[in-house]
């Protein structure tokens, strides 16, 4: 069973729901014999025109606080992975700022090749950037990688058994099976919910979902 909570009343206010995206919409109806590479693609394209949708103050307001549940589930973990958004993810590193009030260390992912392998290092807001693979950034190496206690996790889908839609590379589904004690929390924009994200045996499902609206818990 799922338990949803809607985000903190500042953050519900600011954060309005008309837009004609913001309910979870069926998938077509081939959707159970469309292949995930299919679903990707529809699931690209309906989180591209949620975003675009939005208004530039409810953007900026979105992911800038922790909400309570997920401070609650994280008060004991020291390292937390965020990762620099692209596109039209979920901002994962607005969390930062409250987060390292928190006294949490922050990591950024690396991604080592083109193979699926990515490691986890630890960045401050204030600090530098390097290029990497695919048009990702990441900090510098000097420190060496960390094993995080939580990883916040892009996504393009998920459903109501918390499973995830990723690119496809497999970055992520092997960062959860190497850090299987690491929490489990998937980013998203309220639209990016399906109906049915098909699971491979391999597949870890999400701890925690956060959208902009609400946070979204395996109970």
């Amino acid at each position: 069973t799922l338990r949803r909570q809607r985000i903190f009343q500042q953050t519900a206010k600011a954060v309005p729901s008309p837009c004609p995206y913001q309910q979870r919409h069926p998938m077509p109806d081939d959707s159970d014999a469309a292949d995930k590479s299919t679903l990707r693609a529809i699931a690209r394209q309906r989180r591209r025109n949620f975003v675009a949708s939005l208004d530039a103050l409810t953007h900026r307001l979105a992911f800038k606080a922790v909400p309570s549940p997920l401070a609650q589930r994280i008060a004991d973990a020291q390292v937390i992975a965020l990762y620099m958004a692209l596109d039209d993810e979920a901002p994962a590193q607005r969390l930062a700022p409250q987060l390292g009030v928190m006294g949490k260390q922050v990591a950024l992912p690396r991604v080592l090749d083109r193979l699926g392998s990515m490691d986890f290092l630890l960045w401050r807001p204030e600090d530098q950037l390097f290029p990497g693979l695919f048009g990702t950034s990441h900090p510098e190496p000097s420190g060496g990688a960390v094993a995080p206690d939580v990883i916040i996790a892009p996504l393009l889908g998920f459903d109501q058994r918390m499973n995830r839609l990723g690119q496809g590379g497999g970055y992520y589904d092997r960062a959860f099976a190497r850090h299987p004690d690491a929490l489990r929390v998937g980013l998203a924009w309220s639209a990016q919910e399906l109906d049915d994200v098909p699971a491979d045996p391999w597949d870890l499902p999400l701890d925690m979902i956060l959208t902009e609206t609400a946070v979204i818990e395996a109970t």
